[in-house]
């Protein structure tokens, strides 16, 4: 039986990925392209669209949304994620990003603002009934709204790294995104986030499970890794004796080349116009 982890506040959201933003920037893979196909065809993404989006980090998202012709709002609380984003996408449609340095709680704009909200792997880091209250408040009548996850390993058709590397994680502080270890993650639990979608006043409540598989250079393992909030916030010289111990797996079983299988989740709603 695996030991019980501490949990990670949510408020350490907020920093521990800034510690190296570079890195971050360099070690997240991209999204599946179905997640875009999504917020074109049901959130109605593209040209003129006016989107808030609740931590960016370093643009995954946001330079895809700004491909899309829309215009981006990013709420990010940590100035040095926010100067990698603003980097990456300096090369955009000038005028289409603007970034507020704030938490999403401290974020104060006019009511029904916004025609999309989206948050990125990023909205376990909040308490859901307040987040939710603010997100359906800033969107417009008819507002469309998009949250989504991806969770690196897949339960249902477990890789052979994931397999072999568990142990190494059992025992490391837990993130939001995992109650606890025998608890379902917070992203696949789609009964309770849809139920809080619902009772935050959204419609049209609908979510998809996206399947994928990759392979990673031990390289690109490591720099993932690295990203994780259990791993970030170690010290020092536990995260380099863990990486060393995934090097050497990587390496010598698997011979620097890691087939992974991994899922992303969508959530989608749509805020009811009053009348």
């Amino acid at each position: 039986m695996l030991a019980t982890s501490k949990r990670i506040e949510q408020s350490a959201g907020r920093t521990v990925f800034g510690n190296d933003a570079n890195g971050y920037a360099e070690g997240r893979p991209d999204y599946p392209a179905r997640v875009y196909d999504i917020l074109r065809t049901t959130c109605g993404a593209g040209p003129s669209t006016q989107v808030f989006e609740i931590g960016p980090g370093t643009g995954q998202a946001t330079e895809k949304l700004l491909d899309l012709g829309c215009t981006v709002t990013a709420i990010e609380p940590d100035n040095r994620l926010a100067d990698v984003l603003r980097a990456k996408c300096k090369s955009k449609t000038p005028g289409h990003l603007s970034v507020h340095i704030a938490a999403f709680e401290d974020v104060d704009f006019p009511d029904a603002t916004f025609d999309l909200g989206i948050a990125a792997t990023s909205f376990h880091w909040l308490e859901q009934e307040s987040a939710l209250a603010m997100v359906k408040r800033l969107l417009k009548p008819g507002g469309q709204w998009a949250m989504w996850w991806t969770i690196f390993g897949d339960s249902t058709r477990e890789d052979g790294f994931q397999r072999r590397t568990r142990s190494l994680f059992a025992n490391l502080w837990r993130s939001p995104s995992r109650d606890s270890e025998s608890q379902v993650p917070f992203a696949l639990d789609a009964e309770t986030r849809k139920a809080q979608l619902r009772g935050a006043g959204f419609t049209s409540v609908s979510h998809e499970v996206i399947h994928w598989a990759t392979t990673q250079t031990t390289s690109q393992v490591l720099a993932l890794t690295s990203t994780f909030s259990p791993v970030a916030q170690l010290a020092q010289e536990e995260r380099e004796i863990l990486m060393e111990k995934l090097e050497r797996i990587a390496d010598s079983e698997f011979g620097g080349v890691v087939a992974r299988n991994f899922v992303t989740v969508v959530y989608t709603a749509s805020c009811r116009s009053d009348t």
